[in-house]
């Protein structure tokens, strides 16, 4: 049970996040607070962080300099951004490095990728899982001579799991000592499915390979302990998440990796502030970090405002977290699968496959951006569909049901249908959510079924394949736009 200060703690962070008081005006009429249910693509933004972040700018200057007051307050709290990230992970300073990248976890895995190829240029195969987002698959398949996608774990109830640990090791044998890496995400970004990252860990150092984990949806929702472990074969080699999923937009992904790694090769990136001296004719690199990893002027603020976040996540208790979101997919999900019209992708019994943040589904007899778009229109509920930039994936799981869709179309007609079904739709939860979300989505799916017939006659499909409403346009009361706020704000009179 959580202790009654976290409890308080808790509940103080979850409402005190920008964007929960957000009003938008209905498709009936009607004005209501918008149930932001896409935190999976992007979290909202935490206030504690976005605070501290606005104090800090009363001391923003560049780091790597204690000449003056704010290089001095600079320098120390970018520092603290780093060691504040390598803690909330468990990973020991001494053995890891953590280092900031630009477009969150993507760079993040670039870099990897292209490390790990070059740290080990005799192994030539990457194993990753069927279920990954592309960051986790495309710069595998770009810097690796040959990627071989494992399976998923299968149920009697037709769904698929986590990885398939058996499948892992039938491919860690076959390909024995030209495995480089694993590369498996932590938490699916489709289904929230849990993969066993320790296990796996375990599995690939046992037969010589390393592990990398795509941590962009683990970070905000379950512990992580990457080094410390009885076994130190459990232990990860690197991870990597995104800040803009971390309650933090704006803010950079992060890089935790073991610093023999690195330093076995000279960095991916050259530039200022990771070099020791630079002559016309040579270079010398530092051989500390996280400098000897970050080249150029850094994301500062973003850092330090993501470490603000982490601390509020490690006070709170991320275990605490995971336990009260669990609560909520879990209700969402069974209260999902008492509604015949629904499919719910993935495992659903969570004492076989355990989930965490996501739930993907549809509607039979409803495309899913048709879906997507009566949820916000009328019931001010924000999520996600299509494929979540993972193909593979979504396709696999939504085959069967694909293959019933298209069973009496033309050939002709076939590619431009397939690319508008292809798809689900997603709900997913961050810290902030809380039961009336779930009332409220609940709610809605039942009216939705219930009213199938005429929400379809109320859209119709554009030139981008994107479904409108055939009345109601966002009004500008509704809308955003920075231009029209600046010649507001820049109108002198």
């Amino acid at each position: 049970m959580i202790v009654q200060s976290e409890n308080l703690l808790l509940a103080k962070i979850q409402n005190d996040f920008i964007g929960l008081d957000t009003v938008y005006t209905l498709a009936d009429g009607r004005k209501t607070l918008r149930v932001y249910l896409d935190s999976t693509a992007s979290t909202l933004m935490m206030g504690a962080a976005h605070d501290m972040l606005e104090e800090f700018f009363e001391h923003y200057a560049n780091s790597h300099s204690l000449l003056h007051f704010s290089a001095k307050i600079t320098t120390s709290q970018y520092d603290w951004a780093h060691q504040r990230i390598l803690s909330f992970l468990g990973a020991d300073p001494e053995e890891y490095t953590c280092f900031f990248t630009g477009s969150g976890t993507t760079a993040g895995i670039n870099r990897l990728a292209r490390v790990f190829r070059d740290y080990r240029k005799d192994k030539d195969v990457v194993l990753v899982s069927i279920m990954e987002h592309h960051s986790n698959d495309l710069p595998h398949r770009k810097h690796a001579d040959e990627v071989v996608h494992i399976p998923l774990k299968s149920h009697s109830s037709g769904q698929p799991g986590s990885l398939d640990k058996e499948s892992l090791e039938e491919n860690l044998k076959k390909y024995r000592d030209r495995v480089n890496y694993v590369a498996v995400t932590g938490i699916s970004n489709v289904t929230g499915i849990i993969n066993p990252i320790y296990d796996i860990a375990e599995l690939a150092h046992d037969y010589g390979a390393l592990v990398l984990i795509d941590g962009a949806q683990m970070a905000a929702h379950m512990p992580v302990q990457m080094s410390g472990h009885s076994n130190s074969s459990r232990n990860i080699d690197a991870f990597v998440f995104s800040g803009h999923k971390t309650y933090v937009p704006g803010s950079p992904g992060a890089v935790l990796c073991r610093k023999d790694i690195l330093m076995a090769i000279e960095p991916e990136e050259l530039g200022g502030g990771m070099v020791e001296d630079v002559f016309v004719d040579r270079y010398i690199i530092k051989d500390y970090f996280p400098d000897r990893e970050e080249a150029g002027t850094p994301n500062i603020p973003g850092a330090i405002a993501l470490a603000a976040a982490i601390e509020v996540l490690d006070r709170v208790g991320v275990e605490n977290i995971f336990r009260e979101e669990g609560i909520l997919v879990d209700d969402a999900m069974e209260r999902m699968k008492k509604n015949s019209d629904l499919i719910i992708y993935g495992e659903t019994n969570s004492k076989k496959c355990s989930r965490a943040g996501s739930i993907s589904f549809n509607i039979k007899g409803m495309h899913h951006g048709l879906v997507a778009a009566v949820l916000n229109d009328y019931f001010n509920i924000a999520v996600r569909n299509e494929c979540f930039c993972a193909h593979p994936y979504v396709k696999e799981l939504i085959l069967d049901d694909m293959l019933d869709a298209i069973t009496d179309i033309p050939d002709e007609e076939i590619e431009a249908k397939y690319k508008l079904l292809a798809g689900m739709v997603r709900v997913s939860f961050g810290i902030y959510n809380q039961p009336e979300d779930v009332d409220a989505l609940s709610n809605a799916l039942q009216e939705i079924v219930s009213r199938k017939d005429e929400f379809i006659k109320l859209y119709h499909v554009d030139e981008n394949g994107n479904y409108v409403h055939n009345t109601f346009k966002m009004e500008k009361e509704n809308n955003f736009s920075i231009p029209d706020l600046l010649d507001e704000y820049l109108n002198v009179k």
